[in-house]
């Protein structure tokens, strides 16, 4: 199965034309398209299936738990297929049933591990005070962000331990879920742990992980498990630089 793979077009400030990969079976999209959701018309009748799994910017200065039920009835009533702690079994060309296995995945602050946890989540209120979101009417700060964090990552670990009738899982994640997904004009420091989760021990259960949130492109190997990030970013950073937005990675194979 090929998949075009978008995520952070940010399209609520950049100009941005998404077009149709040759080839493409499903069109994935991995969070922050647009903080205002209107981009997302783009995506109306669009050739192939598409799936989105929210990003962190699809909540900003809403309440999350509110805005993730609006999202999904305004993402499906356009005909996509939003995916948040949700899995899917969607069968390809040649009928080999490949499973989604979809979330947000917040960060939960723990990339560098316990002992890393306070200087991370210091430096995580930074971009929790760019989102002003709440949830449960009050603010969506970093402790609001971790405990949901965990919530999605013990479904992840429980979906992806399940065994059924498929050939192929691939995660979507818009948190990254690996510290060599860090974007290399960064490195490794407290605030990294704002955009990469620890989730390698969940990798064995996924051939494939695809996921967004850095703006930057990541196509690397963890033991059988292929991550792969397609990231457009901001052009005024130029972050859009190498970009492909018709890019197709394939589930059982190359490229």
């Amino acid at each position: 199965m090929k998949l075009q793979l978008l995520s952070d077009l940010h399209l609520e400030t950049e100009s941005y034309q998404p077009v149709p990969a040759p080839g493409a079976e499903l069109l994935i999209l991995a969070g922050d398209i647009d903080t205002t959701w209107r981009s997302f018309e783009l995506f109306r009748g669009w050739p192939v299936p598409v799936l989105f799994v929210p990003g962190n910017h699809e909540f900003d200065g809403r309440d999350v738990d509110e805005a993730r039920e609006t999202l999904r009835a305004y993402v499906n009533a356009i005909g996509l297929r939003m995916l948040d702690d949700e899995s899917v079994v969607i069968a390809d060309a040649e009928g080999r049933r490949v499973r989604f296995v979809g979330c947000t995945r917040w960060c939960d602050f723990d990339a560098f591990g316990p002992s890393g946890r306070d200087r991370a989540m210091r430096a995580g209120g930074y971009f929790q005070k760019v989102m002003q979101a709440t949830r449960d009417g009050e603010v969506f700060g970093v402790d609001a962000v971790r405990a949901l964090a965990l919530e999605s990552r013990a479904w992840l670990a429980n979906e992806l331990a399940r065994t059924g009738d498929w050939d192929a899982t691939v995660a979507i994640t818009h948190f990254a879920p690996s510290l060599k997904s860090a974007d290399p004009r960064y490195g490794r420091q407290p605030g990294t742990a704002s955009f990469c989760n620890d989730d390698e021990d969940l990798m064995p259960g996924a051939q494939l992980w695809l996921h967004g949130h850095l703006h930057c492109r990541q196509d690397y190997r963890l033991g059988d498990t292929r991550v792969v990030a397609n990231a457009r970013g901001h052009f005024r950073k130029g972050e859009a630089d190498g970009f492909d937005g018709q890019r197709v990675v394939e589930v059982f194979g190359t490229p």
